[in-house]
């Protein structure tokens, strides 16, 4: 489904990786891991559009994302280590607000829905995300694939600020969503709770 052909990336005058080539399929989990520096960020926004190789291509069925640009797009939720959240706007406005900057349905219902998944109490749903920790609000930006029915789920170091609890329950969603067919690619330091014939791994040695 998504296929990295001959990809290298440089950032200034370094040659962060080179010569990636990949199938990842529908029904998995990769694991995109390496040490601080070795690429992990910078090959997710290449995967994404947001960043463009040095050299190389990035096919999604079989086309390239460059050509397909917006229907690419429409297949795709992303999710970066920063939370990009609205201090003033309460958990569901923001997730509702993110819904709706990225094309999907939500209510303030479902929203709620989604954060409570995620392990929110319902009293933290009105809040303002400026008084809420910052477990929290990693899990506010992570409700998002609650909401989310794309095929392709790209996340970076979606685990931190994490406790356990909130840990088991997104390796849950992660779980649900390869077995309804869907991809999830994360960059990680961190075991990732899944079944292991669902788990790929791809180390990045930088």
């Amino acid at each position: 489904m998504l296929e990295l052909i001959n990809v290298s990336c440089q950032r200034g005058e370094r040659r962060v990786f080179s010569g990636l080539n990949r199938g990842m399929k529908p029904g998995t989990l990769v694991a995109v891991t390496g040490s601080n520096g070795s690429g992990k960020t910078s090959l997710l926004r290449i995967l994404c559009g947001l960043l463009q190789p040095e050299q190389g291509r990035i096919l999604w069925k079989g086309q390239p994302i460059t050509s397909l640009k917006e229907l690419y797009l429409s297949d795709l939720l992303y999710i970066g280590h920063l939370n990009a959240l609205k201090d003033d706007l309460t958990a569901v406005e923001n997730l509702r607000m993110a819904a709706c900057l990225f094309g999907e349905q939500s209510s303030d219902d479902t929203a709620r829905d989604a954060l409570s998944a995620i392990g929110l109490g319902r009293h933290t749903h009105e809040l303002p995300i400026r008084v809420l920790s910052q477990g929290q609000k990693r899990r506010v930006t992570l409700a998002r694939s609650w909401l989310s029915t794309r095929p392709l789920w790209i996340l970076d170091e979606p685990f931190t600020s994490l406790d356990t609890a909130s840990t088991r329950l997104l390796a849950e969603r992660f779980q649900t969503h390869v077995n309804r067919g869907g991809l999830i690619i994360v960059a990680t330091h961190d075991e990732v709770p899944i079944a292991p014939h669902q788990l790929d791994q791809m180390r990045l040695t930088g």
